[in-house]
This record gives C-alpha cells, sequence and structure tokens, in this order.
C-alpha cells in the first residue's frame, strides 16, 4: 500500500534523525532552556525579522491551537475560524473542552476574508443583548487551509487591519505552512506573515521533522505568562532541545523550503493527471493537497493499492478524495498511481 492519505506517515527526513544522533548523548537543560533551541530561535527571528518576537517550541498542531487559544481568550471570549477550520472540525473538541466557543464562519474556499471578519464582529457589537453572547476576541486562519488554498498578501493584509481595527487578535495555524510559502502563487514570507500576525506557527510535523511546531508571538499581550499556560497544558517537553535541533535543522539551509516545493511539485504532477483525464476537483488547490472528483468505481480499484482520504460525496457515483504528498513522497510512487489511474479508467473520462 503507497500511502497519500497524509503528510506525516513517515519518519522524520534524514537530516533531522542526523543532527539528532549527533546530539543525542549531549547533556543540556531541559524544557527548551537549552542552547539549540536558543539557535532556532534566533534562526526563526532572522526569517521573521523581528529581533523581539518570542519563540516557543511545542509538540504537536492540536496541542498548540488548545494551548495558544486558551492562553489568549478569557472565559467569556470565543475563536472565530473558517467552518472547515482544524479547529472546528479534526480536534475533537479540544478549544471547547477549555470552555471556549469556536464560532464556525461559512466558506467556499476555505480561507476567511475581512468583511466576514467585520461583519461578525459588528453583529455582536452592535446587538443590545451583547452581553448575554460569548464575544469574539481571536481570528483563527490556516495557512494553506484545511483544503490547501492559500491567502494573498492582500488578503492577510486586509485581514490584519481589520482584525486591529475590532481588537481582535489574528492567529495563524501554520502545520503546513511550507507548503504555501513555496506554492507558485504564493507572494508571502515569514516577515509578512510575523507583521499581519499576532501570533502563528510554523509546523513541522506534517514538514519533515519527527514532530514539532514552532509558535511565533509577536504581540506583547500574548507574550505573557505563555510558558506557564505551555506547561499547565503539558506542552512543555522535558527534553525540549529534541525540538530546538529539528528546527535547526529545518531552517538553518532551507530545508524547510526545499521539502515544501518538492511536495508541491508531486502534487501538481498528480494535478496535471487528473486533469487530463476529465477530472474537475473540490477546490483549486495549489499545495500538497488535492482534491479530485472521481467515479467510486475508480476510487474502489484504486484503494486496493493506494490510500486517499474521503472528503464527500458529490452525487450518486462520485465522491471527492484527498490525495496529499509530502517531503517523503516518491516520484516513482506518484507515477505508478498515475499509470494505474490511466489504466483503470481506460477510455472512459471522470465526469
Amino acid at each position: 500500500m503507497v500511502r497519500f492519505n497524509c503528510d506525516y506517515a513517515e519518519g522524520a527526513h534524514e537530516e533531522i534523525l542526523k543532527l539528532m544522533m549527533e546530539t543525542n548523548m549531549e547533556q543540556t537543560p531541559g524544557y527548551g532552556a537549552d542552547p539549540y533551541s536558543e539557535q532556532a530561535r534566533d534562526l526563526i527571528r532572522e526569517r521573521c525579522r523581528n529581533q523581539e518576537a518570542e519563540v516557543q517550541f511545542l509538540v504537536g498542531g492540536t496541542q498548540t491551537n488548545l494551548t495558544v487559544i486558551s492562553s489568549a481568550l478569557r472565559p467569556h471570549q470565543c475563536v472565530i475560524a473558517p467552518e472547515t477550520g482544524h479547529i472546528n472540525v479534526h480536534e475533537t473538541g479540544a478549544i471547547e473542552s477549555c470552555g471556549h466557543k469556536v464560532w464556525p464562519i461559512p466558506t467556499e474556499d476555505g480561507k476567511l476574508t475581512a468583511k466576514q471578519i467585520w461583519d461578525a464582529w459588528e453583529s455582536h457589537a452592535v446587538n443590545e443583548s451583547y452581553e448575554h453572547m460569548v464575544q469574539p476576541k481571536m481570528v483563527y486562519i490556516s495557512n494553506p487551509t484545511e483544503i490547501g488554498t492559500i491567502y494573498s498578501r492582500q488578503e492577510l493584509e486586509e485581514l490584519s487591519k481589520t482584525c486591529r481595527e475590532c481588537g481582535l487578535y489574528l492567529f495563524m495555524d501554520g502545520a503546513r505552512l511550507a507548503y504555501a510559502l513555496t506554492a507558485k502563487e504564493n507572494d508571502l514570507d515569514l516577515a509578512a506573515i510575523a507583521q499581519c500576525c499576532d501570533v502563528f506557527y510554523i509546523g513541522g510535523t506534517k514538514v519533515g521533522a519527527l514532530f514539532g511546531e514552532a509558535v511565533v508571538i509577536t504581540n506583547d499581550t500574548l507574550k505573557e505568562d505563555f510558558r506557564y499556560i505551555m506547561k499547565q497544558k503539558g506542552a512543555m517537553l522535558a527534553k525540549g532541545r529534541l525540538l530546538g535541533i529539528q528546527f535547526i535543522g529545518l531552517l538553518k539551509n532551507d530545508l524547510y523550503f526545499q521539502i515544501g516545493d518538492h511536495a508541491n511539485k508531486m502534487a501538481m504532477k498528480l494535478k496535471a493527471a487528473f486533469q487530463e483525464a476529465g477530472c474537475t476537483f473540490l477546490v483549486d488547490s495549489p499545495t500538497n493537497q488535492q482534491f479530485p472528483i472521481l467515479p467510486d468505481w475508480v476510487l474502489k480499484e484504486l484503494g486496493e493499492n493506494y490510500s486517499y482520504s474521503y472528503q464527500e460525496r458529490i452525487d450518486e457515483e462520485h465522491s471527492a478524495v484527498r490525495f496529499c504528498t509530502s517531503w517523503a513522497t516518491k516520484e516513482k510512487d506518484v507515477d505508478s498511481l498515475i499509470q494505474d489511474f490511466r489504466r483503470i479508467l481506460g477510455k472512459n473520462r471522470c465526469v
């Protein structure tokens, strides 16, 4: 079985493992107070062109979202998110378990707009019963989104401007950030993201690390006591240097961006093959997640040798599914999938 169902099926990039082995027997302080974590923080601040940013390392995406959001919100406040957002769909109510409501906003492409944020904030601010409603205080987005789309610089700047006018924190989930930053259409970089967002994170788990996410906090209010909340939420790793070392490996020689570029190129090769066969897509994604709409009989036969993720039913005979590439995706496996897809489909078309 060749897996295209996620981008974290393998362990870690060999460069990461090499660094971890080379430093394995060293003794260092724990909980992220080691020299390697400090070096990784410096690399990230340099990339973000923000020497005042606070950088902390956590283990996984759900843990990071939970820790960041619960630390930022008071008990009566909520977080606005796309309806498809990870915190709304795939985190088992982690945010709600801390007493904070997720306010989902429907979107066509997984992205929130400045107007949607303004309308949501205004609907609360002008309501005579506002004190009887949860108060919006944070906006959660991800880049790429859960359906592979990306934010442009203009879209992010407009979101940031509206959030600041409304007194809302802007938080970007960057679990797959490398795939957004290396997409052909992308015009953002880490510095622009750091300028627009109050807090965001650079994902490692889904981008070649064994595990790990690097939280970057630019808003001074959110920096206060953040490590207390990390500890309380079980997010302070005793062997913290294992996180710092991995981000040194990812960022020092641009491995992070090489990984993103490779995964995107493999995804675009798949996309082109599906398009050639007349397939339509649930959404036009420029990143490592592709969502073709395929006949169910084709999917059944493909599923004997290749795994993918079911997305949604389209009609009685077609389903939208997700094929996901990663740092470890082999081009020969992509070629094999394409060859088998063409053989199974024969002279038929996807639609």
